[in-house]
């Protein structure tokens, strides 16, 4: 109904900005990749996703199109609201929530605060051939690199590193260079942890 709100930024935090188009303030929620990209200027606009419920009509804007898409998307899946879904949103980059479910990495989207188990597995089985064809990845180099950084992963456990401090390492350098073998991940990793 909303598609897009343009107009004066009257209030901006990290959960939610105000935007007075044409005398009417409106509330918009957004994430924390929004706030990140939204200009210091005094206009702004956002495109806009309108939720209706029986006691809230609310809106969630987004700096970039491809990010209302992936909301939407997410919000498609069983068990995932406009809530975890901008909780999604703000913890992780939308490039990596797309790389994530196209490779049927759970254990990223896990990582998400409010996301168990058998929610990740539910968004990958969800929304995996979807992404794949929607944003033309190649299914066999995201599975590739998966494994090139469970590999790495395992590597750096066996050398008494912490899973968890490993896990950031090593998902920096896959998403810095995508096509890195084990040995290369590993070498990085070791010099940053």
């Amino acid at each position: 109904m909303i598609a897009h709100l343009q107009g004066k930024l009257v209030e901006k935090n990290p959960t939610e900005v105000v935007i007075d188009c044409g005398g009417v303030g409106y509330q918009v929620n957004i994430s924390l990749h929004t706030f990140s990209l939204i200009p210091n200027s005094d206009y702004i606009k956002l495109y806009t996703h309108l939720q209706i419920k029986e006691d809230a009509h609310t809106l969630y804007g987004f700096a970039e199109k491809s990010e209302r898409e992936i909301f939407r998307m997410l919000l498609s899946v069983s068990g995932i609201g406009a809530g975890i879904a901008r909780t999604m949103l703000s913890s992780i980059e939308p490039k990596q929530i797309i790389n994530a479910i196209a490779s049927g990495d759970v254990a990223v989207i896990q990582s998400i605060k409010g996301i168990g188990n058998k929610t990740a597995q539910r968004v990958i089985l969800d929304l995996k051939e979807k992404v794949v064809k929607l944003y033309d990845l190649d299914e066999v180099l995201a599975v590739q690199n998966n494994r090139n950084k469970d590999e790495a992963l395992s590597a750096l456990e066996v050398l008494g590193f912490v899973r968890k401090a490993s896990e950031k390492v090593v998902e920096r350098i896959v998403r810095e260079d995508p096509e890195a073998t084990v040995e290369t991940i590993i070498k990085k990793a070791l010099k940053s942890l």
